[in-house]
Parts: structure tokens; C-alpha cells; sequence
């Protein structure tokens, strides 16, 4: 009789619990399970070293990705108000302030100029953490104004869109920009200025329908989804299952409403070689000298301006 009996566990399968990730130190690709190095993926842009999944980009590191060196920042004192007073499951007020808080930006975009491949270029860059990228009257203004800027100094333009479209707490004030700024660019594209328009995840509704897809050319990053409604309403509005990749820029490419998918890490070289194409000779853009030279901004703060009352 034995004394002392061995208990052996059995050999368990692997679980299909997510394994943890610790916070701030790694973060896991949802493309394909890949654990990375937060500092490994902003070395890479954001983009998956496996896999090439493209996470989100900042309005800021956006412009770091795009211009040579420095960068000068355009109208960051505009800020929203609340002309409608609105509230939903919260007061309008307050998401501006917690999105100004999480961002440290006073809007969903941001607006500079500087040089992509010593190119004279104005940018104008769209945070998706600031209340989903949504356009505004703030949003509308600063694009507005980058497009009059651009005219301006004879210099092109290159907007990124990353936006859930138009602000619904702003009302018919948001929708107008759809308007403003398509016309702003009809003025850009008579002067022969060229126009670059870089589609990010996610890019619907209102700026889908407007200054989104009106570039000279049209660029989307890999699998960013692209639409104005979005496909659950689609399929509910048609009755209809919707293609297997429907509203993904592949799909949009092959549907002829892209020109290119370039992937992130290509960005800046593709749009200066296009850039080179477009730009006349003795473009004031190619010429030497400080980027900044003719920069309509003031040095220091901004005052604050209230851009929503007629």
C-alpha cells in the first residue's frame, strides 16, 4: 500500500481567454493577435510589423509622419460653442470639454504648413478623438481657412480625413460646411492648385459627401473603411446582404472611386512625388527658403474666436 499518492493535472488546451496585455507598455494588433512594443509601433508609424494593420494615427502625429522637420500650426484658437444648447445622453458643453481635456486639442482638426519633401504644403489633419472626428463649425473654418491660405501663398493642399461626418449638436450650422468648404475648393481648383485628399479609417457621412473624395487625386490608406451611410443601415434600408469587404478602400478601388491604397509608411513619398507632378517649374512651393515665410499667424496664443453666430 502506498503511502504517498501522485496527483498528476491533466494537460489543459490552450485557452481562449485574450491574453493580457500590460498597460501602456504593449498593445495587441486586432488584425492579426501580434503583441508589439508601443515604442516598436510608433517607430513603424502605427503600423502593424506582422501584419501591416494600421491603427489609428493622432491629428499630430499625422503632420509629424507627413512634414520634413518643423510645422507651424494655423487658427488653434478657434474654439466650439454650444449655439443650439444641445444635449443628448449629456449637454453638448460638456463633450466639448472632455474631448478638449483627452485631446488637448479646442477642435477635431488640426491646420499647418510646412514642407513634405522640401514642398511648401499647407495640412490640414483630423483628430478622430475629438467627439468622433465630427465636423463642426470650428472644423469648417479652419478648413475653410486652409484652402483660402493655400490660395494665397500658390501652394497645395493635402487634407486626412479620419471623421464619423457631420456634428449632429451643431445642426444645420455643421451641414453648411459641407457646402463652404466644397466651394472653397472649387476657388482652389480654378486657381490650378492641386488638391490631395488622404482617406483614413474611418471616413463617413458628411465629409464623405464633400471635401473627402473632391481631391486631384484621391489616396486611401490600406482597409480604411470609407462610406457615407454606414453598412448596417445600408442592409436594413436595401434588404440586402451588402459584398463581403463593402466600403473598404480596396473596394473602392476597385470600384473606381480611388485613385490609390498606399500604405502609411509610403504616405509622405507618394504625395511629394505626385506633388512634383502637378506643381509647375517656378511654383512658389518648390522655391527655397523658409517654409513658413508667408504664414498669415500670429507668434504666440491666438485669441479665442467664436466662429458659430453668423
Amino acid at each position: 500500500m502506498a503511502w504517498f499518492k501522485k496527483v498528476r493535472k491533466p494537460i489543459e488546451p490552450p485557452s481562449d481567454k485574450p491574453s493580457r496585455v500590460p498597460e501602456g507598455l504593449m498593445v495587441k494588433c486586432p488584425s492579426c493577435s501580434t503583441i508589439i512594443y508601443n515604442k516598436d509601433l510608433a517607430a513603424n508609424l502605427n503600423v502593424c510589423p506582422k501584419c501591416a494593420h494600421h491603427f489609428r494615427l493622432s491629428a499630430a502625429e499625422r503632420l509629424r509622419s507627413l512634414f520634413d522637420d518643423t510645422w507651424e500650426e494655423h487658427d488653434a484658437g478657434l474654439v466650439s460653442t454650444d449655439p443650439l444648447e444641445f444635449t443628448d445622453t449629456k449637454p453638448y458643453k460638456q463633450r466639448l470639454k472632455s474631448s478638449i481635456k483627452a485631446t488637448g486639442l479646442k477642435d477635431a482638426v488640426i491646420v499647418a504648413s510646412g514642407r513634405i519633401d522640401g514642398i511648401r504644403t499647407i495640412v490640414a489633419a483630423m483628430e478622430y478623438s475629438f467627439i468622433g472626428g465630427s465636423m463642426g463649425a470650428v472644423v469648417g473654418e479652419k478648413i475653410t481657412r486652409a484652402i483660402e491660405r493655400a490660395l494665397d501663398q500658390r501652394i497645395p493642399l493635402v487634407i486626412v480625413s479620419c471623421s464619423g461626418g457631420a456634428r449632429m449638436m451643431e445642426g444645420i450650422l455643421s451641414l453648411m460646411q459641407l457646402a463652404r468648404i466644397s466651394a472653397a475648393l472649387a476657388k482652389l481648383d480654378r486657381a490650378g492648385l492641386p488638391y490631395i485628399a488622404v482617406l483614413t479609417d474611418p471616413t463617413t457621412g458628411g465629409v464623405t459627401a464633400s471635401f473627402a473624395m473632391l481631391g486631384d487625386i484621391n489616396i486611401a490608406e490600406p482597409r480604411a473603411l470609407i462610406g457615407f451611410a454606414g453598412p448596417r443601415v445600408i442592409e436594413q434600408t436595401i434588404r440586402q446582404k451588402l459584398p463581403e469587404g463593402f466600403q473598404r478602400s480596396e473596394f473602392l478601388l476597385e470600384k473606381g472611386f480611388m485613385d490609390a491604397i498606399v500604405d502609411r509608411r509610403e504616405m509622405k513619398a507618394t504625395i511629394a512625388r505626385a506633388l512634383r507632378f502637378m506643381l509647375a517649374d517656378d511654383s512658389p512651393a518648390l522655391q527655397e527658403g523658409p517654409a513658413l515665410a508667408d504664414a498669415a499667424v500670429p507668434v504666440g496664443p491666438e485669441p479665442v474666436e467664436d466662429v458659430s453666430q453668423p
